[in-house]
């Protein structure tokens, strides 16, 4: 058997690639040599420069009033801000939507407009197969791009400091990436939603950018207007009627994606976090001043995890509900 057939036969052996792997990689190549992407990139890896150094200054400071108790370099990393800028989960926080909405607003209507969308579902793929890598291919480059900024700031500061993390920091703090990563699958299911729904990429982008405003500035004073108009000024309440107001107006607030982010991202960072309501004397009486498991702080933060991940396969499933019954034609 001469090395024709030897190379015949290797070639022979190899198993297709499912389709759905090759659009996925087809997306993500798009992703990667987008201008939108690189622009949204720069910005983060500026923001990210900026938040270590401002952490650098803060950290110091803190690790002073702090000195005899537990302290955590790492997490500090995110949540420590100096004067008016604020800590990096916060930045994240602010435009982690923006990377989600401009990765997704074009996804359909765009191969649509482009012609592309017809060819691409007269191949022998299923047309669910086209929506998955659609979310699923940006979704793994934000996952890569996260991991790796993180990953960069906790070597960084580990060579500055010559600080080992510990493995709570760590397991916290991929944690915290995770979070972020559904954040962004949040946003990316309501962009693509809205590139089914609309024909324009211009519109769906607006529509996008519309909803980020909402949920980011908007709702939060809509919230107060609305607390205000219906019990009035707080200043005169008991203590347990101020606790039936704050707990209120905080599950009111809770509709907003970007506060379920906050609160378990802030959960996640801080491990003296005990509670993500208002606490009477009473209830905090008696607590420990020792910081919490990572299993107890999951715990806490169990119904932010929950409703950011029921809000993103509600939006996906409207994504599919609509792009698999609608009508595709020249």
């Amino acid at each position: 058997m001469g090395p024709h057939h030897i190379w015949r036969d290797s070639d022979s052996d190899q198993q297709p690639k499912a389709p759905i792997f090759t659009l996925i990689g087809k997306e993500i190549s798009t992703a990667i040599r987008s201008w939108k992407f690189i622009i949204l990139v720069a910005l983060i890896s500026l923001i990210f420069v900026g938040s270590t150094y401002v952490s650098l200054l803060a950290i110091a400071k803190f690790r002073e009033a702090a000195s005899g108790e537990s302290f955590h370099l790492y997490l500090k990393l995110f949540t420590a801000s100096e004067q008016s800028i604020p800590p990096f989960y916060v930045f994240l926080n602010f435009l982690a939507p923006l990377l989600g909405i401009a990765l997704g607003f074009d996804a359909i209507n765009a191969e649509r407009n482009n012609g592309t969308l017809i060819p691409l579902l007269s191949q022998p793929i299923y047309r669910d197969n086209v929506l998955l890598s659609k979310f699923f291919g940006p979704l793994s480059v934000v996952s890569v791009l996260f991991l790796s900024i993180t990953l960069l700031m906790l070597g960084t500061v580990m060579l500055l400091t010559g600080v080992a993390v510990s493995p709570a920091e760590f397991i916290r703090i991929l944690l915290f990436v995770l979070v972020s990563i559904l954040y962004v699958g949040f946003w990316l299911s309501l962009s693509i939603l809205c590139s089914i729904i609309f024909t324009q990429p211009s519109t769906s982008a607006m529509a996008g950018i519309g909803c980020w405003l909402f949920f980011s500035v908007f709702y939060p004073m809509l919230v107060s207007l609305l607390m205000s108009f219906l019990v009035g000024n707080p200043a005169n309440f008991s203590e347990q009627q101020y606790l039936h107001y704050a707990d209120f107006a905080l599950n009111l607030s809770r509709i907003s994606p970007s506060q379920l982010y906050n609160d378990a991202t802030a959960a996640l960072l801080t491990p003296s976090i005990r509670s993500l309501g208002p606490m009477s004397l009473e209830q905090s009486y008696g607590a420990l001043p020792t910081d919490l498991t990572i299993g107890n702080s999951l715990t806490v933060i169990f119904p932010q995890l929950s409703g950011l991940i029921a809000s993103t396969v509600i939006l996906f499933a409207g994504c599919y509900f609509l792009f698999m019954r609608k009508e595709i034609r020249l």
